[in-house]
């Protein structure tokens, strides 16, 4: 068994959707970024790679290629399932954001989650933390994953 983690961030900008674990969330901001920039899946590639001693995500998909450019974060965790193997015993992820409120949307970004990775639904666990209006984040200026995982042998 091996345990990895995960962490990303992202400024908030006008015109980009706003990805939480290959689901759009109704907001005014999105994540600025070279992919979709979904933090959610970005935190979770790299827990899982970092539970494979592979490296992080930016070694196998760096923002400087133009291959990546507005990639699909669903496709990258798909390309990073088959290095790694789908042997996930349990997600336990945390979002941060100041607003829009997440609360609505945890069981329908949890049943994502689990359609991506095939692991069961019961055996996810997403949060959502605001960060009491301290920093990028509290400020409504950035957003932030974490993610912890079991990976089977």
């Amino acid at each position: 068994m091996r345990v990895g983690t995960g962490y990303d961030i992202h400024r908030l900008v006008e015109g980009r959707r706003l990805l939480i674990g290959g689901i759009v969330i109704p907001s005014p901001l999105g994540e600025e970024a070279h992919s979709d920039g979904d933090v959610l899946l970005h935190a979770l590639i790299d827990a899982l790679l970092g539970a494979a001693a592979l490296g992080d995500i930016g070694s196998h998909f760096p923002d400087n290629d133009p291959r990546y450019k507005d990639a699909d974060s669903r496709v990258l965790l798909e390309r990073t399932l088959e290095v790694t193997g789908r042997d996930i015993c349990n997600i336990d992820a945390t979002v941060f954001l100041e607003r829009p409120k997440l609360r609505n949307y945890i069981d329908t970004i949890k049943e994502s989650l689990s359609e991506l990775t095939g692991i069961p639904f019961e055996r996810i666990s997403v949060k959502a933390k605001t960060a009491e209006g301290l920093g990028p984040v509290g400020e409504g200026k950035a957003i932030a994953a974490a993610v912890t995982l079991l990976l089977g042998p």
